[in-house]
C-alpha cells in the first residue's frame, strides 16, 4: 500500500497531538492510519474523513498520539512519504 502522507499537526489542550493527514489514496481506512501511526507510538485515535452520503473516503484524516515525541517522529519520518 502507497499512501502519501501530508502532516500538519493541532495540539489540543490535553497534550495530545492531533495530526492531519492529506492526499491520501480513496482506498485507506482508518485502520491503516492506525497501523502506519503506530509504528511510532500510542494511537488514540484514527479517522479517515468520509463523505456523509455516499461514503467514499474524502483522501484526508485525522491521527491522535497521546504522547508529543512519538506524534513528532511519526511526522519526520511520514510526511511527504508515499
Amino acid at each position: 500500500m502507497q499512501v502519501w502522507v501530508e502532516v500538519h499537526v493541532f495540539e489540543e489542550f490535553i497534550m495530545a497531538k492531533n495530526i492531519y493527514v492529506g492526499n491520501l489514496s480513496y482506498s485507506v481506512g482508518s485502520g491503516d492510519l492506525e497501523s502506519l501511526f503506530s509504528q511510532f507510538g500510542d494511537v488514540s485515535r484514527a479517522q479517515v474523513i468520509q463523505h456523509r452520503d455516499t461514503g467514499r473516503s474524502k483522501g484526508f484524516g485525522f491521527v491522535e498520539m497521546d504522547d508529543e515525541e512519538s506524534a513528532a517522529k511519526a511526522i519526520e519520518e511520514l510526511n511527504g512519504s508515499e
